[in-house]
This record gives structure tokens, sequence and C-alpha cells, in this order.
């Protein structure tokens, strides 16, 4: 977005930010109702729409506390055609619980996985229904007050902070950065492998924050690119000349930057955040890879990407192609890793009945 169309939105960013701020005072002022569980409640969210990783560290999350904790995840299942609470099986489909929900329950057997507009009573039925859970993560639930998490885990991105970001629709803050207070954990994500301490007290001056806040910093390790069908066969090149990278993401500029490492040239076809893939989307992918003048070519997507690209009604088109993906996980810088496992550990065993960890 330009300077200017940023000033020209200026007035109906602040409208929308003291209209967020209100909201807020009224959750502060127990005008509205915000609910508390006796079982751990993790939430992982950030001020942004969109794009800081929140997947990826929940799934860090679900790592860190199986095998020895029972686990439930919980989404608004962004997208999905659907409402109210639904318990995910084996059964279900990205249009019933969402891409995100999808991945989680294919990753992840031993996790129950939930999708609800309304947290509050997600988090109910699912104690209901299973009461022996130890904890409950929700995902991108930073400003769904109605229920006060536990534990409240805020992710920013290293390359868009929200301390030099606007509010929408000037910029992408759903609040005004001051929100960010109410964060138990604050993460830096996205950060390079290699990370000075010089520009991590940088960040941390220009984040400013409360003494009751912790500052972690992670970043992406990506995995060999996997087929996405079992029956691709279909050598991988030694050396690839092309990638044609496919994505429905918010932000796949650190993708597209582990992409053009592994070849001569990357192609992109970038499409809306949890864009819905369409036959036609699926035969302009297929001409696009045609038309690459090489045969050490392939197709690369994400696995987001790929919960809304392997269905029923799209295979099809893709059989026949070398369509990889890239999985990625999440890594803390030096001892942020033994500070945030110890963190999150102490929080829900402090706050577990009946934990099942020794």
């Amino acid at each position: 977005m330009t300077r200017i169309l940023q000033v020209i939105l200026l007035p109906v960013s602040l409208c929308y930010g003291v209209a967020m701020q209100v909201r807020n005072w009224l959750f502060d002022l127990h005008l509205l109702p915000s609910r508390t569980f006796d079982k751990p409640v993790i939430s992982v969210g950030n001020l942004t729409f969109g794009g800081t990783g929140k997947t990826p560290h929940i799934e860090y999350l679900i790592r860190l506390l199986t095998p020895g904790m029972f686990v439930a995840t919980l989404s608004r299942g962004y997208g999905r055609k659907s409402n109210g609470f639904i318990l995910a099986s084996k059964r279900s489909s990205v249009k019933y619980i969402g891409d995100e929900p999808l991945q989680f329950l294919k990753k992840f057997e031993a996790v129950k996985v939930a999708v609800d507009e309304k947290r509050s009573r997600g988090i109910q039925i699912l104690l209901e229904k299973h009461p022996d859970l130890n904890v409950i993560l929700l995902d991108d639930a930073f400003q769904h007050r109605y229920v006060k998490p536990g534990l409240s885990i805020l992710l920013t991105d290293y390359h868009h902070p929200y301390s030099e970001d606007m509010i929408l629709p000037s910029g992408t803050l759903r609040e005004f950065s001051a929100g960010a207070g109410r964060a138990d954990i604050i993460v830096v994500t996205k950060t390079p492998k290699i990370f000075s301490p010089i520009t991590r007290r940088r960040i941390v001056e220009e984040l400013k924050p409360n003494s009751h806040q912790h500052i972690y910093f992670s970043y992406i390790k990506y995995l060999d690119p996997t087929p996405v069908f079992d029956t691709l066969d279909f050598p991988f090149p030694a050396k690839l000349t092309n990638i044609l990278m496919v994505t429905g993401i918010a932000n796949d500029y650190p993708l597209r930057e582990h992409l053009e490492r592994m070849c001569s040239e990357l192609v992109v076809m970038k499409f809306a955040d949890h864009h819905v893939y369409t036959p036609k989307d699926l035969e302009e992918i297929t001409r696009k890879y045609h038309d690459l003048p090489t045969q050490k070519k392939i197709i690369v997507t994400t696995e987001k990407d790929v919960m809304r690209l392997k269905t029923p009604e799209l295979s099809a088109y893709l059989k026949n192609l070398p369509l990889f993906c890239v999985s990625m996980e999440i890594e803390f810088h030096g001892t942020d890793k033994e500070n945030f496992d110890n963190e999150i550990l102490r929080y829900v065993k402090k706050n577990q009945r009946n934990n099942r960890i020794p």
C-alpha cells in the first residue's frame, strides 16, 4: 500500500481502532463476559491479519506437549462451509473444518481437533466430551476475548513487527499495538537463522515489553520436499532448473527465499490466503508447468495448500504432475528453546489436575 493511500485511509483506521479499543475496555471493565476454565488453555494469536506463523507454532506446542499429555486444538475454522461446534474425525474435509484444523488432524492422530466460532462454547463441549484433556490450544484467538486463556502467546513477524504497523485499513493491525500488553509471551517469528545479539536487543527495545512479558525469537526450518501423491513416479532432480511455486497463504516470502536456493529460476503463482482452488485454477497451474522450458522442473506448494488441493474434485488434475509439498517446523534461537519450553510446561503442570506427565 502506498504512503498516500495510507494517509487517505487514516480516518477510517482511527475509527476502527477506537471501536476496537472501546470493545477491549468493555472486557477490561467486565461489562462484557470473559470466561476462564479450570483446565490449562493456551492461546496463540497475533495483532495483524495472518502471516505470522500461527500454524507451525501450534504444531510446535503439540510436539512439546505430546505424547505425555492429552491435547486438543480449537480453531474458528476459517473458510469452512459449516457452523457451530465440530469435532473432527477421519471423515472430516477441508470444506467442513477448514485447512489448518485439517492439517492438525492429519499430522497428529492423538490430538483432538475441534472448530467452533464461539471458543467458549467450543471449550465447554470439548471438556464435556473429553474431561481428561490436559490442555487446550486456541488457534488465532488473541482478539477472542470471550475466553480468558491461562497463557497468551502473541506472534509478530520479524520483517513486519506490530510496532511498525498501522491499524486497518491503512495497515494490517486488528487493534492498536498497545493490545500486545495482554500477552504473557511474545514470539518474534521468521527471524534469520543467523541472528545477532545486537539485532535481538534492538527488537526488544522497539517492542517495549511489559515487565511480566517474556520475548522469544523463532525461525523456520524447512524439510525436504515430499510428493503429495504416493502414486507419483518421478525421480527428484539433483539440480532443478525451474520450480513452480503455488501458494494461497498470507506471506510466502520465506518459502520463496528457500526455494530460490534450490533452483535456477523460481516461477510464482500466488493466490489469496485460504484460497479455495477451482478446476480452472488447476488448469492454469498445469498450463504454467508445461510451459516451463525444461525437464528438470517440479511444482511446490505448502502443507496448508495441500489440504485445499488434495480433494476428490481436484486430485485428478494433479496426480500426473510432479507436485511436492515443503513442510516446515519451528526452531528457537539459543537458550530461547529451553526457556520457552520450560515456561509452557511450568504453566501446564501448575494448572493441571490429574496430570499424566510423571
